[in-house]
């Protein structure tokens, strides 16, 4: 066996800029084309799908129609719960690939978890939740789609309430409703649909979900990893766990069931796909990108010191570990950036090594593409950074 070929931070930032669609020349042309690259777009907050995608469109001024053309009209994207209980948008055509690989193992934790709670809170058992699972998921049926007190109108035990953890000081009163549409999300019968609203809303209405066919887990395993990987990689078997939330044997069977290669990092091993493990030249021009909170980019790996200086984190993270709005340049974070009340567009450069007036320039110049395409929509992340909060007061 020859020896693992060496993969540098400039390669992998190469690889950033081609893969990720950010390079200018490496723009799509549809909402379907950006998330069939990234494989899933973050979307735990509304706002980042859109953002996401028009920041990798070579022309974003129809990021909002188009994008939500693929989420409402032809399906073709889908937002469900997907790695480790989080909200992504999904390509249509990896919803039984992500349900399977993922899914089913969540899925039976936040079922057990609720029986749990309603049990220990003295409400009705198991049996009595599977009647009124079934009759909301008839009543959705037959709205099309609704929102969680439509579909209480006609199923009225969904407003019922429950005590969870009770005497704990983190004590709270749960409806069953909120519950239990959590968890038919997270078991693939419920998907987000429409808002309540404009898109950058986190009020949503309800709808079934596509039907897909049931897939053997470990198969589907080994098809998103090989997807992610072709994305993303070279990827640590760290990164690896971390994004999918598997366990390390889950990851290193589908590792091999892909026959993916062992590459060498400066964090150690890291994998590509087969075949995947040759040189790859950088764009042709430098670029220059304005990502938003929650970025599937910026939160794709959890080694990123190849791309995010950890002396930037405190001011670009907040407490639980979401990134914020971040600027980069040449495949690296360099600073962030927000949106002020009256729509301007603001950015701080934290890291200045390699940013001259070019980079400041090319920087500049996508703050205006994106305010363009933005218009009157005002925008304040879900998850807030000392650096946005210090950059949007002004």
């Amino acid at each position: 066996m020859g020896a693992q070929r060496y993969i540098g931070v400039a390669e992998r930032r190469a690889r950033l800029a081609l893969r990720q669609r950010l390079a200018g020349r490496a723009r799509a042309g549809t909402p379907e084309e950006v998330a069939g690259s990234l494989v899933a777009l973050h979307g735990t907050d509304p706002a980042t799908v859109y953002l996401a995608v028009g920041a990798r469109l070579a022309d974003p001024a129809r990021t909002v129609e188009e994008t939500e053309r693929a989420l409402y009209e032809d399906r073709r994207l889908v937002r469900m719960h997907g790695m480790r209980h989080t909200v992504f948008v999904f390509p249509g055509d990896l919803t039984a690939v992500v349900h399977a690989s993922t899914g089913l193992a969540v899925a039976a934790r936040e079922r057990a978890s609720l029986l749990k709670h309603m049990a220990a809170s003295g409400a009705p058992d198991a049996a009595w939740l599977k009647e009124v699972e079934d009759a909301a998921l008839a009543a959705l049926a037959r709205r099309g789609q609704a929102t969680a007190a439509e579909l209480a109108r006609d199923e009225p035990r969904l407003r019922e309430q429950f005590v969870y953890a009770a005497g704990k000081s983190y004590e709270g009163v749960h409806t069953v409703s909120t519950r239990l549409l959590r968890v038919l999300g997270v078991e693939g019968k419920v998907v987000r649909g429409r808002p309540l609203g404009s898109w950058t809303s986190s009020r949503f209405r309800w709808a079934l979900a596509p039907e897909h066919p049931e897939l053997d887990t470990a198969g589907a395993q080994a098809e998103l990893l090989r997807r992610w990987l072709a994305a993303c990689g070279p990827a640590t078997e760290a990164d690896l766990k971390w994004w999918t939330g598997w366990r390390v044997t889950e990851v290193r069977r589908a590792l091999a069931a892909i026959g993916a290669e062992a590459v060498s990092l400066d964090e150690g091993t890291g994998y590509v796909t087969e075949g995947d493990a040759d040189p790859v030249a950088g764009p042709e021009e430098p670029w220059a990108a304005l990502l938003p909170g929650l970025d599937p980019t910026a939160m794709g790996w959890q080694q990123r010191d190849w791309y995010l200086a950890p002396e930037l984190r405190p001011r670009l993270f907040d407490g639980s570990g979401n990134v914020g709005p971040t600027v980069w340049w040449n495949g690296r974070v360099v600073g962030g950036w927000a949106q002020r009340p009256d729509g301007e567009i603001v950015w701080r450069i934290l890291d200045m090594e390699g940013v001259g007036r070019d980079a400041l320039a090319a920087i500049e110049s996508e703050a205006e593409r994106l305010s363009g395409w933005l218009g009157t929509t005002r925008i304040t992340p879900r998850f807030r950074t000392p650096l946005e909060k210090e950059l949007a007061a002004g």
